[in-house]
């Protein structure tokens, strides 16, 4: 298997486990095996205009087609916005450019567009959509449009009887001498 392919199917095995179950995340594998082609829903608040008024308005779902194309991971995935959406780094594309590394994660770019479009985080002075950065620099008060954390949690283990694994940790000064002035001994007891 080549390392391209490698990287696609450990993408799609991250994306899975990631996003298993996700309340505000639906990803949909829609080419390749292993898939290089996504199409990612988000249900959270962000901004589109109006078609009868010209004016932006709320809406809470999101679609966005991610493409891994022959470069990736040395270039980064192309984004492109499958529904409606007012923002000042989405047009029909996404620009994900600040934020893309080789070693970056698709879990996390796809979490990074989503805090995008709640305008949780969004960058006015480099837009692809320049009437929506006027708007946004006008309009600071109405962000975050959504405040919701995308980051599943970490699911709690539990490892034997919870009674009988308590522990205390006390630290204090050290007996012996210090390399560093902060440095404790810690003694499990």
């Amino acid at each position: 298997m080549s390392a391209r392919l490698r990287r696609l199917a450990s993408d799609y095995d991250n994306l899975k486990l990631e996003f298993a179950r996700h309340p505000h995340i639906d990803i949909e594998p829609i080419s390749g095996d292993p898939p290089d082609k996504y199409l990612v829903t988000y249900k959270v608040k962000g901004f589109k205009l109006d078609e009868r008024t010209g004016k932006p308005v709320l809406t809470n779902r999101h679609q966005v087609e991610v493409y891994l194309h022959a470069a990736y991971p040395r270039e980064k995935p192309r984004c492109q916005m499958k529904t409606p959406i007012f923002h000042p780094n989405f047009r029909f594309q996404v620009c994900i450019g600040d934020y893309w590394g080789a070693g970056e994660r698709l879990t996390d770019i796809i979490i990074q567009i989503g805090d995008m479009i709640q305008y949780k985080n969004y960058n006015p002075k480099s837009p692809l959509n320049i009437e929506a950065s006027h708007w946004a620099r006008e309009n600071t008060h109405l962000f975050p449009a959504d405040n919701v954390d995308l980051w599943q949690p970490e699911p709690e283990i539990l490892m034997g009887n919870r009674e009988q694994d308590d522990f205390s940790i006390t630290l204090k000064p050290a007996k012996r001498k210090l390399e560093k002035p902060d440095d404790v001994d810690i003694k499990l007891w």
